[in-house]
């Protein structure tokens, strides 16, 4: 019920087969998948089609042969089982909670006809065999077998079908047009296993031969000629082969934890998913030879699919389908060489050292069918000398497949070695990599005018000065100017002169913080220099309201009449939420002494207009000076004082 190659199909599998076989291994592919979970795959080898029936949303994903949705067929209540008829036509899938099966056009994705199997019969089980649909239906021990007769010209359903054998649970069927007149059924929800094969030749299905094998079969899968049936089981622990006429045991074949789903390719590989508790390996592929070992990947680092049929090989053989993961998240997996010895390769170099020194990597590279001594590995050196490689040649497997080299790196910094087997005709190909922290030397950079401040507008000239290098001489100077609304800004990038250095005037309008930058070489390291400066602000005042000025005690003096309120007219470089800090001094007892202080807010043009208002005392000496102070409302500029402004008062 599961794969069937057309017979041409089979015939092409059959012709270039071997070349499949011959050729590398080539790179699987993964392509995420919105399935909740996994009934059954089936591939249609004439449509290039991939068939997922998900129970839980009750519908059936389908894909084209990369995992790329073409389709999705949808109000399928909790379909189950699937089934190709032989020519591929029509896709028939059991849906237990609407107690029918129903058939698809496989050519338009459609649906062309439903077959009531009987009020709670809930068919799950599906296998097309002799002109029949042959079904397992019920639940528990109200279990039977069943039938729909696809030659009648009304097709006909018929029931309890078993020949006397009580099913614990719905028959997993099975049936191979190879062998025709045999129908293979599975009692797999009891723990002593029942296997029954009859005899449908007549229409009327009768027992042929079964034995009890100690069951609770996850899966099973026929051979190519339908004689033998391979059981995930019994008990979920084991992989057998059972051979039709007798029932006797022909082959075990040997996984790590309990088998999920078995598929059987044309040739007679035969591929099974584990449980793969131990998280060690969860696909496994054996060939026909039972001495060799199988081929073990570990597609998934979670559990694989549960309760359904999760893997299928491509038409000729030559691929295999694997889904894994569960939940809506699950991964639609491409197995390009599945005969193909899984490599596996490590790389191990010191994490650090010394350059122009010598250095050992070592690493295995390790697979179910050992690699022998003298394989070729090959090697590449990446580095700041390299950066797009350079070969350090062959080397090869020693013993146990272990293999080590030495290499002196010419340039420090990140040195990344990479080891590269290409593959054979039985393995596949792997690469490691590992990079090593390798020393450099520290050259000297500097940039002047660290600490130093500058009024508004003012051109400075910054000069980054470079030591000794290998190659690289560029330098590269950024200004970053304070605020969040100027960003950090590349304002000069060259070669240093003669004397190793790189020069840059800017006109300062804000605090900045200038950073030299050299980016290393393959002998010095990269190095920063950093330099902060202050930017003062512009600011000036003004006295309104005087009567009259006058040059007197080593100052301008403004005049005002008692009765006049001063007026304060502070002009400042704006900047958004920028304040203005106003003190008024007194002059006393041979020193000016504070009488007021205040912050005040500066309009959007940097304006501030304040009143001295109050009834001063005559013939003092006053003076009022405006500020900025770095961080009263922002501190993009350094603090800055304004000139003193000198008045009296006279009646």
């Amino acid at each position: 019920m599961r794969l069937r190659a057309l017979p041409a199909a089979a015939a092409l599998a059959a012709l270039f087969g071997p070349m499949v076989l011959a050729a590398p291994a080539s790179a699987d592919s993964s392509r995420a998948l919105s399935v909740f979970g996994v009934n059954d795959v089936l591939v249609d080898a004439v449509h290039q089609h991939v068939f997922i029936s998900d129970a839980y949303n009750s519908q059936i994903v389908v894909t084209d042969l990369t995992g790329k949705v073409v389709e999705t067929l949808t109000d399928l209540a909790q379909v189950a089982d699937l089934e190709l008829s032989p020519d591929s036509g029509t896709l028939y899938a059991a849906l237990p909670d609407a107690d029918k099966i129903v058939a698809i056009d496989t050519g338009q994705l459609t649906r062309t006809a439903e077959y009531p199997t009987g009020d709670g019969t809930a068919p799950s089980r599906v296998v097309h065999a002799d002109g029949r649909l042959w079904f397992g239906y019920g639940d528990q021990w109200d279990s039977g077998l069943g039938e729909v007769d696809l030659t009648a010209e009304t097709p006909t359903v018929t029931l309890d079908l078993a020949a006397g054998h009580d099913f614990a649970g719905p028959p997993m069927l099975y049936a191979d047009p190879d062998n025709p007149g045999t129908l293979l059924a599975l009692d797999a929800r009891i723990s002593s296993g029942p296997i029954i094969v009859y005899d449908i030749s007549s229409g009327t299905p009768a027992i042929r031969v079964s034995a009890e094998k100690g069951g609770s079969y996850n899966d099973a899968a026929l051979t190519p000629d339908g004689r033998n049936v391979i059981v995930a089981g019994p008990g979920g622990r084991a992989l057998t082969e059972y051979r039709l006429s007798d029932l006797s045991e022909v082959r075990t074949f040997p996984t790590a934890s309990a088998p999920e789903t078995v598929s059987v390719a044309p040739d007679g590989t035969v591929a099974a998913t584990v449980l793969d508790d131990g998280n060690v390996g969860d696909t496994y592929v054996f060939g026909t030879d039972p001495d060799r070992p199988a081929s073990v990947r570990n597609l998934s680092r979670e559990w694989m699919p549960r309760g359904g049929h999760s893997a299928s090989w491509s038409a000729d053989g030559s691929k295999l389908f694997v889904l894994t993961g569960y939940n809506n998240a699950m991964q639609f997996q491409v197995v390009d060489a599945p005969r193909a010895y899984a490599s596996t390769l490590t790389a191990d170099a010191p994490a650090k050292a010394t350059r122009a020194a010598s250095l050992t990597v070592k690493g295995r590279l390790t697979a179910n069918l050992a690699l022998p001594a003298g394989t070729p590995l090959q090697v590449t050196r990446t580095d700041l000398e390299s950066p797009n490689g350079k070969s350090l040649g062959t080397k090869y497997l020693g013993a146990d497949g272990a293999y080590s080299f030495t290499d002196t790196p010419p340039a420090g910094g990140k040195v990344k070695y990479t080891v590269t087997y290409a593959g054979d005709t039985r393995h596949t190909a792997a690469t490691a990599t590992d990079t090593v922290d390798v020393s450099r030397a520290t050259p000297t950079l500097t940039l002047n005018n660290d600490g130093k401040e500058y009024d508004y507008a003012q051109s400075v000239t910054f000069t980054a000065h470079l030591g000794t290098t290998y190659k690289n001489r560029t330098v590269e100077i950024w200004a970053n100017p304070y605020g969040a609304d100027k960003p950090d800004k590349l304002v000069k990038s060259g070669t240093v002169n003669s004397s190793g250095n790189l020069s840059v005037t800017l006109a300062l309008t804000r605090k900045t913080a200038l950073t030299a930058k050299f980016a290393g070489d393959g002998r010095y390291a990269p190095k920063t220099a950093a330099s902060t400066v202050g930017a003062r602000v512009k600011v000036s005042t003004t006295l309104g309201g005087s009567y009259k000025s006058q040059y007197t005690w080593s100052h301008t003096y403004y005049y005002f009449h008692q009765s006049k309120d001063p007026v304060v007219t502070t002009t400042m470089t704006p900047y958004p939420d920028r304040k203005q800090y106003l003190r008024i001094q007194i002059y006393a007892e041979g020193g000016w002494e504070a009488t007021a202080e205040d912050f005040f807010k500066l309009d959007s043009a940097g304006r501030s207009v304040v009143t001295l208002t109050g009834t001063p005392p005559t013939g003092r000496r006053f003076r009022v000076r405006s500020a900025y102070l770095s961080g009263s409302g922002d501190g993009v500029n350094t603090t800055t004082y304004g000139a003193w402004k000198y008045f009296t008062f006279t009646r």
